[in-house]
């Protein structure tokens, strides 16, 4: 047996069904908020079971919104469809920008249409919101197309922010490069903008606004390379976050959907050494760390959604076996097949929890034959995480738009088929 193996043994619950959540439902009985990680953003396991814990956790514990890793603008159509607008499934074909898969997939209308239904049944309005700062270009048009009707007054100031980035061509990186190699940026106006719409009185147009602010800070620091682009997106995350929790009101709770990577505490790893903050190192300095849950996903072979480089066709790709002394490998000599793992105070770890092992991370770009030396993040699982829910063998999701199935992958890769 693997050197791990009793502890594994003495700490793994079987996870069978979303009954076996119990202990995890317990654990968040007084979370603020619950992030909720994934191994991939194209496994069919990690979105189905993200989605039964957070049912429970809006069933069970009043939790009133669900925050993901996705654009402002596609994730608002999502939210009007829970609300009772047009059905979930054709916001989310709305999805239409690289990479298309990470939520226009049957497991997220599967959940849209769950919690279309729970607001109806409770006449609630659990929201479902965009974190990330991708939009710049979409959230300038909502913009415009906000305050031709609600606030003419105010289109001047805004059309002098998006013809700034007009002569870009909505190509993000020719705006970074010209802010790269030229004195050329769009700041002042955005900056100008957004205090003047901080108070036009509607959410939705003032997070498209800190979404602009943010996306050309963001551009412009991908450019200078190193850790800053990142930052400059988890904060993003981060501050929105916050101002979801906000806008809801007092005892507003959230479950946040995003990758491991920025789930998990960047302390634990070395990310913090590349000079990189998460999403979860943030909220835990923010609402404390007995407010966060913080839970990770793995797995050790299967399937699953990527492009082999940015803006590549979307394929389904086997999955290695985990490599050598990963926790993938640990898990796999020793784990029940699907196991919960629900970790106890720092006084009481086991070795596994405090080793710092290897943790397979897969992005919307992977190459299989590059996994056992690329993928792989130094974590100390039990300060990344609060908890961990491990799946042995998954599959791919199903994408709602056309795939790319290469088969002479899946023959050299074929664990999982």
């Amino acid at each position: 047996m693997h050197r791990y193996g009793d502890e594994v043994a003495a700490i793994a619950r079987p996870m069978r069904d979303p009954g076996d959540l119990d202990i995890l439902l317990d654990r968040a009985a007084d979370a603020r908020v619950v992030l909720i990680g994934e191994a991939s953003h194209g496994t069919h396991e990690f979105y189905q079971w993200r989605a039964a814990l957070t049912r429970r956790l809006i069933e069970e514990r009043g939790f009133g919104l669900v925050a993901v890793e996705g654009d402002w603008p596609d994730c608002a159509r999502v939210d009007a469809a829970v609300q009772g607008g047009p059905p979930p499934r054709a916001a989310l074909l709305g999805y239409d920008r690289w990479p298309t898969w990470m939520w226009a997939n049957e497991e997220t209308v599967d959940f849209a249409d769950w919690l279309r239904g729970h607001n109806e049944r409770i006449g609630g309005r659990v929201g479902f919101h965009g974190l990330d700062v991708y939009s710049l270009w979409e959230s300038m048009r909502e913009i415009l197309v906000w305050l031709r009707e609600h606030d003419p007054g105010q289109v001047p100031v805004a059309l002098a922010a998006y013809g700034c980035f007009e002569e870009y061509g909505e190509d993000p990186n020719a705006y970074a490069y010209a802010t790269r190699f030229v004195p050329a940026s769009c700041e002042d106006q955005v900056v100008r903008m957004l205090i003047d719409l901080r108070g036009a009185g509607d959410f939705g147009v003032w997070q498209n606004a800190e979404v602009v602010a943010g996306a050309e800070h963001y551009y412009r620091a991908m450019m200078a390379g190193g850790p800053n682009s990142w930052n400059v997106r988890d904060r993003h995350m981060d501050a929105t976050l916050a101002r979801l929790l906000d806008h809801y009101g007092d005892g507003s709770r959230a479950v946040v959907w995003a990758h491991n990577t920025h789930v998990g505490d960047g302390r634990a790893t070395d990310q913090s050494a590349h000079g990189e903050v998460t999403l979860g190192e943030l909220a835990r300095d923010r609402f404390g760390a007995e407010k966060v849950l913080l839970v990770g996903f793995g797995s050790h072979h299967g399937t699953v959604v990527a492009g082999r480089q940015w803006g590549a066709p979307m394929e389904v790709m086997g999955v290695p076996e985990g490599r050598p002394d990963s926790i993938e490998e640990v898990l796999h000599a020793a784990a029940p097949p699907q196991s919960l793992f629900v970790f106890p105070p720092p006084a009481e770890r086991p070795d596994l929890l405090v080793d710092e092992i290897g943790h397979r991370a897969i992005g919307v770009v992977y190459r299989p034959e590059r996994d056992a030396w690329g993928n792989y993040v130094p974590s100390v699982l039990g300060d990344r995480y609060d908890a961990f829910l491990w799946i042995d063998e998954t599959n791919a999701l199903r994408p709602l738009h056309p795939l790319h199935i290469d088969t002479r992958e899946l023959e050299t890769y074929p664990s999982g088929v």
